[in-house]
């Protein structure tokens, strides 16, 4: 029997192969009853469904290499000169992937954190649009005029975000100049009338209309409203037109800039 188990194959004893292969299986079992604790811990937390996936499947690597690791050594492999050309190799595709790597941990904080979700409306270092899709690496909005933006995580993860969409409900915000010859109280019915014309306008908050300040040739008034956050575009350019004509209605003055030319005679 001895004799047997001290024959060579591919140069390691056949006792080397057998206690490599026995031990290969019973890592392989460890790593299932530990990916299954994890997975089973992982489900208590409240972390996205995409980092618990992406955590298992990182640990589930990590393990496996393990194992392969320690059946070698039962091969009688002198592992110290893989794991100093692993440690190298792994240096340097860290540095090679810096930029990927941080996309990545952009990605975790924002999968965790959940600043923002799937069809929320964003606007990050002068980018705005429809979140669409979060990866690890990117995340991808659709701007209002119809183009896919590919932001990287790790701009979004370290810059201000503004969510627009996450209270449920947008704010419409509308300026508009009367004449000085124009009663106040006229200015603000035909704002009133206005804000009554335009559909899916929001009762709660209630809509209002101030003086808001005193130009050169004109008075402003700031108009204000709240809509659904898909209604905001429709909303906001049908006041405007709104405004045009409850103001031809009522009577109210819609002013513009203009220069007025004195011309001078010289007698002289």
């Amino acid at each position: 029997m001895t004799d047997i188990l001290n024959q060579s194959i591919g140069g390691f004893s056949l006792g080397h192969i057998l206690t490599a292969v026995i031990t290969f299986i019973i890592c392989i079992l460890v790593v299932r009853v530990l990916l299954r604790v994890l997975e089973r811990i992982l489900g208590k937390t409240k972390l996205d469904g995409r980092v618990r996936g992406y955590i298992l499947s990182g640990a589930k690597v990590v393990l496996y290499i393990i194992a392969v690791v320690i059946a070698a050594q039962g091969l009688g492999v002198n592992m110290t000169s893989l794991v100093a050309l692993l440690s190298v190799a792994s240096l340097g595709i860290t540095l090679a992937a810096e930029d990927i790597l941080a996309n990545v941990a952009g990605g975790l904080v924002i999968l965790s954190s959940h600043p923002f979700a799937i069809g929320d409306f964003i606007e990050s270092n002068g980018v705005m649009g429809n979140v669409e899709l979060i990866t690890l690496n990117h995340t991808k909005l659709l701007s209002p005029d119809g183009q896919y933006v590919m932001v990287p995580n790790k701009e979004l993860a370290g810059s201000k975000v503004i969510n627009y969409t996450a209270t449920g409900k947008r704010r419409v915000t509308r300026k508009v100049t009367a004449s000085y010859d124009t009663p106040t109280e006229t200015v603000k019915a035909a704002c009133a009338k206005a804000l009554s014309m335009t559909d899916k306008i929001l009762t709660d908050p209630a809509p209002a209309v101030y003086l808001s300040d005193y130009g050169a040739s004109a008075i402003e008034y700031t108009v204000f409203c709240w809509c659904e956050p898909n209604d905001f575009w429709g909303v906001t350019f049908g006041l405007a037109e709104n405004l045009r004509t409850a103001f031809a209605e009522t009577g109210a003055v819609m002013t513009y800039d203009h220069l007025n030319v004195h011309i001078v005679e010289n007698k002289g």
